[in-house]
């Protein structure tokens, strides 16, 4: 599904815009600084871009989107349709793949799984794989609390059980005063902290394919 997108007003949308059409830059600086982005690698953003309505991908669309249109039928029996609908999405000239998800106020880090029957079979299962493929707390609720930062988690391991060179990056702005967003990586961390206790995630090591990108948003104008 692509879903186009207004150009971008205020909180990570503007920012997500501004990011992927006019500094591209800043964010392959902040991979590299984290050992991401390989050295002399350059990076292709696929979404969101002002020509193709600033728009957003999800399900088949965003595998395709990707270079992962094979994967469809897999996706279809892991995870129910409507998916995640990813921020951003790009490339990097080794073929490697970002799923970007932004964030510029704490209260985006909160949601909650509101899927009927059917799909919430699925979706239990598809999380309980990833929580186990993570040593993740397997009674942790990733349901409930923080749900959408459980299910881009879930969408990294589909990716990466399929032999994808894939990973997931939580961008977060720093500076966002128009949505009273925290000022600094600092200012962000207790909150990304309490996300990953909730979820029993291992809390002396990172994720395998997981990085956490902090851009100032002064720097977006």
């Amino acid at each position: 599904m692509r879903i186009s997108q207004t150009p971008g007003t205020k909180g990570s949308l503007k920012w997500m815009q501004r990011l992927a059409g006019h500094h591209p830059g800043l964010f392959e600086s902040a991979l590299r600084a984290q050992g991401v982005l390989a050295v002399g690698a350059t990076l292709t953003w696929l979404s969101p871009l002002a020509n193709d309505d600033w728009a957003e991908y999800r399900d088949a669309a965003f595998l395709d989107k990707v270079g992962c249109a094979s994967l469809a039928d897999a996706l279809a029996a892991f995870w129910p349709s409507r998916g995640p609908q990813w921020d951003g999405l790009a490339h990097d000239s080794s073929g490697q793949i970002y799923l970007i998800e932004a964030k510029a106020h704490r209260q985006e880090l909160a949601s909650s799984c509101q899927a009927g029957a059917a799909s919430l079979k699925k979706i239990s299962a598809a999380l309980a794989q990833t929580r186990a493929a993570l040593g993740a707390l397997p009674a942790a609720d990733w349901l409930h609390g923080h749900y959408q930062y459980a299910n881009r988690l879930a969408m990294l391991h589909f990716f990466r059980s399929h032999g994808m060179r894939a990973h997931l990056v939580f961008l977060y702005f720093t500076n966002g005063t128009a949505m009273g967003g925290p000022t600094s990586p600092a200012d962000w961390e207790p909150s990304t902290a309490r996300v990953k206790r909730h979820l029993g995630l291992p809390a002396d090591a990172g994720i395998e394919g997981v990085a956490d990108i902090y851009i100032d948003s002064t720097s977006l104008a």
